[in-house]
């Protein structure tokens, strides 16, 4: 049987995931994440934009640049 999972639960558990700050929640485990979401929201037709967390905190491939929360229907 196949199993799926709803658009918004997968959101809302990632967008948790990204605004961890303990030590496993590295660079490249935030990028996977957002890489999933970001796939998992445009195939769905439910990408809606994201937003930092801390605009002051940024900058491209760093820990604040995939700090962040997805927005989707």
């Amino acid at each position: 049987m196949r199993k799926t999972i709803a658009i918004k639960a997968l959101l809302e558990t990632i967008n948790f995931n990204l605004q961890r700050t303990d030590k496993h929640a590295t660079i490249d485990y935030k990028r996977a994440m957002c890489d999933a979401i970001e796939s998992a929201l445009f195939a769905t037709g439910n990408y809606r934009g994201f937003m930092f967390i801390n605009n002051d905190d940024s900058e491209l491939e760093t820990l604040g640049y995939y700090s962040r929360q997805y927005f989707g229907h």
